[in-house]
């Protein structure tokens, strides 16, 4: 990779991490809900799903969308109705502190769910399709481009996913009433369900 893209691309993975997507609007209503420690294995999933699929996108997987479309498409009507369904989680969740010990209903998105939904998470692929088009020099091996591309991601992954969980946590204390949180589920939960209706009608 050049040099004079390193600091472009960082640009880029900045912005392209720390905007509003699914993410981290789950990550924000998981730290209102359910404090930071509990989102935890939320935010690991994220740091390393979403380098691993990097990683196996910008080595190949992408040719197999060129020469069968049909796969994309599968996968984006999938990853539409695994967020339509994280809205409903979002908005039915119960804050931690009115949540019975033994609750098994409401619980934080898991470490592996967190790591698969990369895969259908429409705000990666924008993210991996674009930085591996636009950083990367034909004229040089993929690899080891690839390889940086994905390193600085991980990086930056790790400080977004701290910010928006701390921001919901932050919330978290100016939503003391149950009635207040619910109001906040509920909006974050209508977000998500814009991103699924623009994703399929775009």
């Amino acid at each position: 990779m050049a040099s004079e893209l390193l600091f472009p691309l960082l640009l880029f993975a900045l912005v392209g991490s720390l905007t509003p997507g699914p993410n981290n609007i789950m990550l924000a209503a998981s730290g209102v809900n359910y404090g930071f420690r509990r989102t935890v294995p939320h935010m690991i999933g994220i740091c390393i799903g979403f380098p691993l699929m990097f990683l196996a996108v910008g080595t190949g997987l992408s040719q197999v969308f060129e020469k069968a479309p049909i796969t994309h498409t599968a996968l984006k009507l999938m990853g539409s109705v695994y967020l339509l369904w994280l809205a409903w989680r979002v908005a039915t969740a119960e804050p931690v502190s009115t949540t019975a010990p033994n609750e098994t209903k409401n619980r934080p998105i898991s470490f592996m769910q967190a790591a698969a939904f990369q895969w259908v998470n429409p705000k990666a692929w924008i993210l991996v399709l674009g930085a591996t088009a636009t950083y990367t020099d034909i004229d040089q091996a993929l690899l080891p481009q690839v390889i940086a591309i994905t390193l600085i991601f991980a990086v930056v992954s790790i400080f977004s996913v701290t910010i928006w969980t701390m921001l919901g946590v932050g919330i978290a204390q100016a939503l003391k009433h149950s009635r207040s949180r619910r109001v906040f589920n509920f909006t974050m939960a209508a977000a998500l369900t814009v991103s699924v209706l623009w994703i399929l009608f775009e």
